[in-house]
């Protein structure tokens, strides 16, 4: 189906020439940790989990798989799918915010993995707003001429940061990678715009204190639980739909639609009150959302890739359809895209 557009700003992507997304992969751990589960380690429920979270369970990567190792599993679906060799791939993006180690950059490890050199490689952190960021980072690369063919991985070994003695976090989160390949697709729109956004004044709302420069590893800091993620729930919670509304209004605005022309809303799959509160705020039916918390939780930056692979692996996306990725994680960051498919 072809659509016009009616906002002249829709047609950035012709600048140059358009960027497609032209395969989609995504893996998860084979270990399922579910509420049941759960109910072992702290003190939860399963009903109380569902009723608050809407997820049931996730997935938990083994102790000898890491960040790089999930990325390269869904970076050689994604590259099944568009017919495209490792020896193509002309730049690397990884977005996570549990890298296999804070040096090297967990893309250098993946580039190394997938058995390729002298391809520029590097890590983007923008926690659970990470993928959104990547594809608009590697569309302008795609639409400048720079680069033909760009990877863009959303991967999380989330489990290593959680504390599991915290009900309030550990019930939240599962691990997972999802990526995407961007090219340029002939007579195809692909990526038409991106909304991004960050407020900085919000970031101790969602974060991991220890670590960095501020807080580097000692007896102290690891006895006080500085390395594990914090977050304050309620706060959270009204600032992701607010960001997520208003960033998902201006990319439709932008492009001169409404949310009735949109075959599938995937938003980050870190709530279903949330999901269900954008949907509802956005206009959009519950059969445009798509949904898949309830298998995997939480998975930050691999969250909305991993949906994306899925709602295309099912048949809710089709070629022309037009999608709309929308995101919000710690930073605070957001972010929403419009896309052709």
């Amino acid at each position: 189906m072809s659509v016009e557009f009616t906002n002249p700003r829709a047609r950035h992507a012709f600048v140059g020439r358009s960027c497609s997304i032209t395969g989609v992969g995504s893996y998860v751990p084979a270990r399922v940790l579910t509420n049941a589960d759960l109910e072992k380690l702290v003190e939860t429920s399963d009903e109380w989990i569902t009723t608050r979270t809407g997820i049931k369970e996730r997935r938990i990567a083994a102790a000898d798989e890491f960040t790089s190792d999930m990325a390269v599993k869904a970076a050689e679906r994604a590259m099944a799918m568009a017919g495209v060799t490792a020896s193509q791939l002309q730049l690397i993006i990884v977005a996570t915010i549990t890298p296999d180690m804070p040096f090297p950059n967990t893309a250098c490890i993946v580039q190394h993995k997938l058995g390729i050199r002298n391809v520029p490689a590097f890590d983007l952190e923008a926690a659970c707003s990470g993928f959104i960021y990547g594809l608009e980072l590697g569309m302008q690369f795609v639409m400048s001429r720079t680069y033909d063919t760009v990877l863009v991985i959303g991967a999380e070994k989330i489990s290593s940061i959680v504390d599991w003695t915290d009900r309030n976090t550990c019930v939240l989160f599962g691990d997972g990678a999802g990526a995407a390949i961007l090219q340029h697709r002939e007579n195809s729109a692909g990526l038409l715009t991106s909304v991004l956004g960050a407020d900085g004044q919000k970031a101790d709302l969602l974060s991991m204190p220890g670590g960095g420069s501020r807080c580097p590893a000692t007896l102290e800091s690891v006895a006080a639980k500085q390395h594990y993620l914090r977050m304050t729930g309620k706060e959270t919670f009204k600032n992701a739909v607010q960001a997520m509304c208003s960033a998902a209004t201006e990319a439709l605005n932008r492009c001169g639609l409404n949310i009735s022309q949109i075959k599938c809303l995937i938003p980050h799959q870190a709530n279903l009150r949330i999901i269900e509160a954008v949907g509802s705020r956005l206009g959009a039916k519950p059969e445009q959302v798509f949904v898949n918390l309830d298998k995997y939780g939480n998975t930050s930056a691999a969250s909305v890739a991993i949906a994306l692979d899925e709602a295309v692996a099912s048949g809710n996306i089709q070629r022309g359809d037009l999608i709309l990725l929308v995101v919000f994680g710690a930073g605070l960051t957001w972010g929403a895209s419009v896309i052709e498919w």
